[in-house]
């Protein structure tokens, strides 16, 4: 070959136009030829050529090869355009967008951008397929399920049901998976709904808990939906762990108490903020008054936003650094008249050390990501010793309301306090000896009674485990059906005549497993598996109740979860679909549950 006519591939990367992803550009002699990459046809390459002619081979290449999938279409089997949307929360109606359709010709002049009608369609289907292999995962579970229920509401006054399933999986993995997102008007009407939701998913064989808001008025709904469930027996025990509350609930409840008593002294404090910060002559005269005092705090003085419980915390901790400053104020200043007495003061530091308490143990609760229902004991019952100790308060206003949140904490004690207990036991580095520990402290004198009812609780579960056959058999073929289930229970009946030791004997009467901070509970049962075969089952199931329900950045909320305005835009169908969707996908991506 001349050299002439030797052929030199050329730098692309500086040719702007997408159609050269499909062409290689050579130089051969004087003249510049573009090659294509799927039939190596050569055509001018040339700047002054343009890209018109290469645009054109392109497309009857592609059709000539018969190959319809080469033109690109942003809608296959593998729906990459609804994945998008859903996982990201972007509007469906954005394909619609000149905007959009333009930005994506630019990236593949080829493609064919599918319509808003044709990606809701895409996103049902998507929807369906997700929620048939949930179905499936579920149906194959060897561990019971536990519900949660949050409350959502939207900014046109709709209220919905976010119903999610806990679990743990084959492999010792906390499951957390949202099975429906409903509108629930009318309210009485909530129990039949659950039921219907845990009906259509055909779980009902396979409850454990359901977990819902400190609410006196869902006491009904859950007596329903358990007696419903009790009738076919479907609950172990029947049904004496199935009402739980929520832990985070139920610090939330005790600081709407909190702040629902203490208005007077909070409105108080607020108006006092709001003329210090009124005008720059009364900040600036304040600033002195600092100064006389001798308050060496450099905090700025701020009001607390309603809707978030934490930053009161933050604006009374402040003010009480100037507490001695306001009064000073009102001195100078007859125009200031909400300054809080010596009292109110004190009064106002109790307050805080409440709330502080109480952000620390929502903190707590917060904090663990994918925690198990053994993470709550301890802290619950510090909760329970600290409102004790300030019921002894000697402050009249003080004391009333330590009694009052007192029994707030009751009505969360009483149907909680056993599952609590029980799921300590089952973390193998406190066995008995957390309860053992607390209770003196709770109970007093009647603390050996209370112990013995909990161990009690533990040997009846640990029994309806020993004995338990999966309801969900008879929709086996009867080639696959364990024929054997009654020697099972024959086993269990002889060894507790011969007096072999149980699981759970053997469990509680070794050594406890050393405290650590690399310690997984989940790990350590999934490797005792095969030593403790009927405990674990029941761990697997205690363990997955959700004690907490509240996701971090909603964890000082004080009113419902709210829809934002775009999803109270979409209609009950598709916002179930999208919002159900999202959470299945975003843990196979990686990504947190919402």
């Amino acid at each position: 070959m001349e050299a002439s006519d030797e052929v030199v591939v050329l730098n692309s990367s500086r040719l702007k136009s997408v159609v050269w992803n499909d062409f290689v550009r050579v130089k051969k002699g004087d003249s510049c030829l573009a090659i294509c990459r799927h039939c190596d046809r050569k055509l001018s390459g040339s700047s002054s050529s343009g890209t018109s002619h290469l645009r054109n081979h392109l497309i009857r290449c592609r059709r000539s090869r018969g190959n319809k999938k080469d033109a690109v279409t942003i809608a296959h089997h593998h729906y990459p355009l609804a994945r998008m949307m859903i996982l990201h929360g972007y509007p469906l109606s954005m394909v619609d967008d000149i905007g959009f359709r333009v930005f994506v010709r630019n990236l593949q002049p080829l493609s064919h951008i599918q319509m808003f009608d044709r990606l809701e369609a895409d996103c049902k289907e998507l929807y369906n397929n997700e929620k048939h292999k949930l179905y499936q995962e579920f149906h194959s579970l060897p561990a019971r399920i536990s519900l949660s229920a949050n409350l959502w509401s939207s900014n046109r006054g709709t209220h919905f049901l976010c119903l999610a399933a806990h679990y743990i999986d084959d492999a010792w993995n906390l499951k957390k998976k949202i099975l429906n997102f409903i509108p629930t008007q009318p309210q009485h009407l909530l129990a039949q709904l659950i039921l219907s939701s845990i009906r259509d998913w055909d779980i009902d064989s396979k409850l454990f808990s359901v977990t819902f808001d400190n609410n006196t008025a869902h006491d009904g709904i859950l007596c329903t939906i358990r007696d419903q469930l009790c009738q076919h027996k479907f609950l172990l025990c029947d049904g004496q762990l199935f009402d739980i509350r929520c832990a985070a609930e139920m610090v939330n409840v005790m600081v709407l108490v909190i702040l629902k008593n203490s208005r007077q002294i909070l409105d108080k404090i607020r108006e006092s903020i709001r003329y210090v910060k009124s005008s720059q002559v009364t900040q600036a005269k304040f600033n002195e008054m600092i100064r006389t005092v001798g308050v060496g705090s450099q905090r700025c003085l701020c009001i607390d936003n309603s809707s978030q419980w934490n930053s009161t915390i933050t604006m009374l901790d402040t003010a009480l650094e100037y507490k001695d400053v306001f009064p000073l104020l009102q001195e100078q200043d007859p125009s200031y008249s909400t300054c809080p007495s010596g009292k109110e003061w004190e009064r106002t530091s109790a307050i805080a050390a409440f709330l502080i308490h109480f952000l620390e143990v929502t903190n707590l609760f917060a904090g663990i990501k994918d925690s198990t229902a053994n993470t709550y004991f301890a802290d619950i019952c510090d909760v329970h010793l600290q409102l004790i100790d300030w019921c002894q308060h000697t402050d009249e206003f003080v004391h009333d309301l330590a009694l009052e949140l007192k029994n707030k904490f009751d009505e969360y004690w009483k149907k909680c306090s056993l599952a609590l207990a029980i799921a300590a036991i089952l973390d193998p580095r406190y066995k008995m000896k957390l309860v053992e520990y607390y209770y003196p402290q709770i109970y007093g004198s009647k603390s050996s009674d209370c112990i013995k009812i909990v161990s009690e609780c533990m040997k009846a579960l640990y029994n309806s485990h020993a004995t338990y056959s999966p309801p969900n058999s008879h929709d086996r073929c009867p080639s696959s059906q364990d024929r054997l289930t009654g020697f099972d229970r024959y086993v269990h009946q002889t060894s507790q005549s011969q007096n072999i030791k149980s699981d759970l004997d053997r469990y509680l009467e070794e050594p406890l497993f050393p405290r650590n901070t690399d310690f997984t509970i989940l790990t350590w049962w999934r490797v005792h598996t095969p030593r403790y075969p009927v405990l674990s089952m029941m761990a697997r199931n205690i363990l997955g109740i959700p004690m907490s329900k509240v996701q971090s950045e909603y964890a000082f909320n004080i009113r419902n979860r709210e829809l934002d305005s775009y999803q109270s835009s979409l209609s009950s169908d598709i916002l179930q679909v999208l919002m159900c969707t999202q959470d299945w996908m975003r843990e196979e991506l990686g990504g947190s549950n919402p």
